[in-house]
């Protein structure tokens, strides 16, 4: 056979190849199983060593010559296809880009962020715990006997031990605060060492209109020291809502009043006025155009608080204080109804929301500017 012919034969009818689909079709004829040159491939076996010899080479040959020339077409064929491809698809660059959708950061999980910054800087540490609690930690260790209201049923989600395997006698609820995460923290101490914690997360009540939620959040504090006064406990609050307000010009009053998990108890009052319609935090309330506004309370860690947590009350002294996450966010950041914060709707928080990139720092500003 006239292996040359046979070669030139392939190669030019390779070259002549107008698409890929065409080219294929000569890889099979040439190289597939039942293909020219896979035929000859296979009369090697019958000859004899010395035909094998002299025609094996040019077998051999042919099939390497066929195997490259379809290899340089097929990449001739793809580059000419590329660039074909490139001069209709022309891109207009001065057109802006498409937007990605992107996710927010919810205002809430966004102030607990701003509210963990500040208070760093401060010297407190984090502390969380079970949001399913049992009665003594989320009341008796508290100074809540069993007669309390609080335990009222129209106050507190009770769990059914039951339903929920839990192997306990006491009742478990829906942590009404996050206090409990307080005595968990004086407990882990052991009642020797100071202790400066904030506790943030979210809590449970029978509770629902415009300015309550069922579910909400708040960031409760404790300092635990020998030489612990109001005094401490009046500058740190200041100290944290200028922080987180940006404002120096905040100003609280406090009044007494009650909590059973301190005494004496105070509820912190800041001054406020109306700017645009929205109610802005700053000034004294018994400045003109200005008025006072409950935001939190707090007061001095109750004895019976500080035995259940394992500390001798006569050597230790402390203050805590606890205010809800969702209203500062409203207060900050002008929303009106609470519950469009658990509504779920991308409008708004597209609205409200924040970006990832936004981390809160003290120096570059814990939020944005009003």
């Amino acid at each position: 056979m006239d292996y040359e012919s046979l070669g030139a034969q392939a190669l030019d009818s390779i070259a002549k190849a107008q698409d890929l689909d065409a080219l294929d079709a000569l890889r099979v004829a040439f190289l597939g199983k039942q293909g020219s040159i896979s035929g000859l491939l296979k009369t090697l076996g019958a000859m004899s060593p010395e035909e094998r010899q002299t025609t094996g080479p040019k077998i051999h040959a042919l099939r390497e010559g066929v195997t490259n020339a379809l290899a340089d077409k097929k990449a001739a064929l793809e580059s000419a296809a590329l660039e074909a491809k490139l001069a209709a698809e022309t891109v207009d660059l001065t057109l802006p880009a498409p937007e990605n959708a992107r996710g927010s950061v919810h205002p809430v999980s966004q102030v607990m962020d701003e509210l963990a910054e500040i208070f760093a800087d401060l010297g407190f540490a984090v502390a969380t715990g079970p949001e399913i609690e049992d009665d003594w930690h989320n009341f008796t260790a508290l100074n809540m006997p069993e007669s309390h209201p609080a335990r009222a049923m129209h106050d507190t989600f009770y769990i059914d031990k039951a339903a929920s395997g839990y192997e306990t006698e006491q009742d478990m609820v829906l942590r009404t605060h996050t206090s409990p995460v307080q005595i968990r923290a004086m407990l882990a101490a052991g009642g020797d060492k100071p202790l400066r914690i904030i506790a943030p997360g979210r809590v449970y009540r029978s509770d629902s209109d415009a300015t309550h939620t069922p579910m909400f959040h708040q960031v409760e504090g404790l300092v635990i020291g020998k030489d612990i006064t109001l005094a401490h406990l009046k500058w740190t609050l200041e100290t944290m809502l200028k922080a987180f307000f940006e404002r120096d010009d905040i100003v609280l009053r406090l009044r007494p009043s009650y909590f059973p998990f301190t005494e004496p108890s105070v509820e912190v009052d800041t001054g406020y006025s109306y700017v645009d319609g929205r109610r802005v935090v700053g000034g004294s309330g018994d400045a003109p155009g200005h008025s006072w506004m409950e935001l939190l309370g707090s007061g001095m860690v109750n004895r019976h608080v500080l035995t259940a947590g394992g500390y001798d009350p006569d050597q230790w002294q402390g203050f805590a204080f606890g205010v809800g996450v969702d209203r500062l966010a409203m207060l900050k950041y002008g929303m009106n109804d609470l519950r469009a914060f658990f509504d779920g709707d991308a409008r708004w928080l597209g609205h409200y929301g924040f970006s990832g990139l936004d981390v809160p720092t003290l120096s570059g500003g814990v939020g944005v500017q009003a």
